[in-house]
């Protein structure tokens, strides 16, 4: 593809933004985005003066392919550098593991790659990449597994070859498989260090049942981790490792009809699955019961995290939802969290709220990381402004300026073929409509006021919210019980 051409936006969108915002799903951490405010300084003023035709913009297309086996395959021809790349996602996922040996995904994602494929031992495939600097990849999370492959053109028919063989020959050797375990263990016993993974691992606790995958850490607990055996994983990946579970997103310089028959080749023998549907997972039952959480932590700063079930990927109000919290605290720090708790205040670098939407209901959550003595007060004023764009219709810049944000951001993900390709293999394992991309922008531009406020009032409940802080209560400037009964959390080695 020609980058030239997007050089244009590019400096434009330098002088609006230094950052940007995922808005397929809300990420694990947090991602700053860019003001939502006025601008202050002499040239945000200049900038924000310049008048542009609306943004008309069509998505380079990818070219859909489903093979015999029932694997899909996005391709798109980008032939500027000698490079080919495929990404993949897998159907797979440790909601599918049993709660007694949670962990199990994860480890085998791990060890798929780290332990090498039954026709060529971990050294010597990693010699073998490195020599035609060349990568592959897989991992395993929550609802998905994926695969990569980066490598140079002249090499594609050797990193094929590797790359299928690790997704359908592993050998998970009982070496590689004690090192991934003994790191998992190493990580899991050092968690309660880190006052951030305390409160996300309890925070899951609270807002699921125990009885739910979403409750649970991917990467298990001591105990789980323990009963993990070979067989298991070996087990775990003949049931999910099939080609029509692939989703494969193929970019770089490459020849469509040459690339078909080298993938039809590697991956041939490859048995497909069953065509029944993936198992059901129990629901999350949809439930809001106020609660204040403690945790105590000889801490010199407490970590407070708060809220309650939200919305799940294929959501209809996806679109007003993400606008909704975009403005809310999602947007960077003048949006209206951060740039009270942050800006106005003082009272914590980051303060932030986010969706995160999942294959079923995900949560809305707020969070900061405040001074013991302004614990209650950064509490209080999340609470505020969750009441106040629950209650009260935003103002109509404040909407046009976050609608202007998310449009003007959207060109920056076709910059190459590889994004794009990515783009359209989790739209289709995401089971969005195919046209997600083409409609994308007349999805942002019809959110209106009326909208932001009917989603704000039904998916915001700060009166049943779930309250989590870590840190030291006798150094609090307020009892936590001014919010509510408190319940204590004892911390444990999991």
């Amino acid at each position: 593809m020609n980058k030239r051409k997007y050089f244009v936006f590019f400096a434009l969108f330098v002088l609006l933004t230094s950052y940007s915002t995922n808005l397929f799903a809300q990420p694990q951490g947090h991602v700053v985005s860019p003001s939502v405010g006025k601008p202050e300084s002499e040239g945000g003023k200049i900038v924000a003066g310049f008048k542009f035709k609306p943004l008309d913009f069509t998505p380079p297309k990818a070219e859909r392919v489903v093979l015999g086996s029932g694997m899909i395959l996005y391709l798109l021809e980008d032939h500027e550098l000698p490079v080919f790349n495929i990404t993949a996602r897998i159907r797979t996922g440790a909601v599918y593991e049993p709660p007694e040996k949670a962990g199990l995904a994860n480890l085998t994602g791990y060890v798929m790659r780290s332990g090498g494929s039954q026709s060529m031992p971990a050294e010597k495939m990693n010699e073998e990449l490195e020599f035609i600097a060349s990568s592959v990849e897989t991992s395993i999370d929550r609802e998905s597994g994926s695969a990569s492959l980066s490598t140079l053109k002249k090499d594609i028919d050797k990193g094929l070859k590797i790359f299928a063989d690790v997704l359908m020959n592993p050998a998970f050797p009982e070496d590689k498989i004690k090192i991934r375990k003994d790191q998992m263990v190493e990580s899991i016993r050092r968690e309660n260090d880190n006052p951030t993974q305390i409160v996300h691992r309890e925070f899951r606790k609270i807002i699921y049942n125990s009885n739910h995958p979403y409750s649970r850490k991917v990467d298990g607990t001591l105990e789980t981790i323990g009963k993990i055996t070979r067989d298991d994983m070996v087990a775990f990946h003949k049931k999910w490792f099939r080609p029509n579970n692939v989703i494969l997103g193929i970019s770089g310089d490459f020849n469509k009809d040459e690339i078909i028959k080298k993938l039809n080749t590697v991956f041939a023998g490859w048995k497909k699955a069953d065509d029944s549907p993936l198992p059901e997972m129990d629901k999350v039952e949809r439930r809001y019961e106020k609660s204040v959480n403690y945790i105590y932590k000889d801490v010199n700063q407490a970590s407070v995290i708060m809220g309650h079930l939200g919305i799940h990927r294929k959501s209809p109000d996806y679109f007003p939802v993400m606008i909704m919290n975009f403005i809310l605290g999602g947007g960077s720090f003048t949006a209206r969290i951060p740039g009270r708790i942050r800006s106005d205040e003082g009272l914590a670098y980051s303060a932030y709220s986010a969706f995160q939407a999942s294959r079923d209901i995900g949560m809305f959550f707020v969070t900061c990381e405040t001074k013991l003595e302004s614990t209650n007060r950064a509490i209080s004023i999340a609470l505020e402004e969750i009441e106040k764009m629950k209650k009260s219709p935003v103002d109509a810049e404040e909407l046009a300026m976050a609608k202007e944000t998310f449009k003007n951001q959207f060109i920056f993900r076709f910059t190459t073929s590889a994004s794009i390709v990515g783009q359209m293999v989790d739209i289709e394992y995401e089971g969005l409509p195919l046209n997600y991309l083409e409609t994308y922008l007349d999805n942002v531009e019809a959110v209106t006021q009326e909208e932001v406020q009917r989603v704000a009032a039904k998916y915001l409940c700060p009166d049943k919210i779930n309250i989590l802080v870590l840190g030291d209560k006798e150094k609090f400037d307020k009892p936590l019980d001014n919010f509510g009964k408190v319940r204590a959390i004892e911390l444990s080695q999991e």
